[in-house]
């Protein structure tokens, strides 16, 4: 088995390692764009152009599944992404955790990229999946790119800054891109009260790792 995963950059390992955790036999192919990155302040058809590019070089290795391991690009670009490659090669976009979420009965805030953030598709996930539960959008800026470059001090600014846009009292966090759950304890620490319980935070990665196993 080969799976393919795509993103603008390392915010596919979440999902990398979820595959690897369900079926350790299998090949991955990773393919990014770093050069590129970050995608969330680019316009939908600047998006969907890279992922497609993306793409087309995981296609080129013949994977049995390919992974849009990446929010905005699943928001912006993956009608597109099956138009081009299904159904020879099935497709799986990354859809941010909002219905588990409001399962917990909530506040819940949604930290996202300012593209994903207040986008018509985001807007109607909550709609459709947030059982009336109290849901506050929160863009992070600069929080997937800091990630990508590792530069720490970053890290914790637009972590901190994100946090200052969280209600107090929210019982669950949805990460809204995949590179956010390379940091996901700093952003639970972040928005943890003192004394108070810790917020649950709910990830995309292992979701989207059983869906390519259940399409292939």
């Amino acid at each position: 088995m080969k799976i393919a995963l795509v993103d603008s950059g390392i915010g596919l390992l979440a999902a990398a390692a979820a595959v690897r955790r369900a079926r350790p036999d299998a090949d991955l192919v990773l393919s990014s764009d770093p050069g590129s990155m970050p995608w969330g302040p680019r316009e939908t058809e600047d998006i969907t152009a890279h992922a497609l590019a993306c793409a087309k070089a995981a296609r080129a290795h013949e994977p049995d599944a390919l992974i849009v391991a990446c929010n905005t690009a699943s928001v912006h670009a993956l009608a597109a992404l099956r138009a081009e490659l299904e159904p020879e090669l099935p497709v799986i976009g990354t859809v941010p955790a909002i219905k588990p979420a409001a399962e917990s009965g909530g506040p819940v805030a949604v930290w996202a990229t300012p593209a994903t953030t207040g986008s018509p598709y985001q807007q109607r996930l909550i709609a459709d999946f947030g059982r009336g539960a109290q849901f506050t959008e929160v863009p992070c800026h600069g929080l997937a790119d800091a990630v990508e470059t590792a530069r720490e001090h970053a890290v914790d600014v637009a972590v901190g800054a994100a946090a200052a846009l969280t209600p107090r009292g929210v019982r669950a966090v949805v990460l809204g891109c995949t590179h956010y759950e390379l940091v996901g304890a700093r952003i639970r620490a972040a928005v943890t009260e003192s004394g108070g319980p810790e917020p649950v935070l709910f990830r995309s990665a292992d979701a989207v790792a059983a869906q390519a196993l259940r399409r292939i």
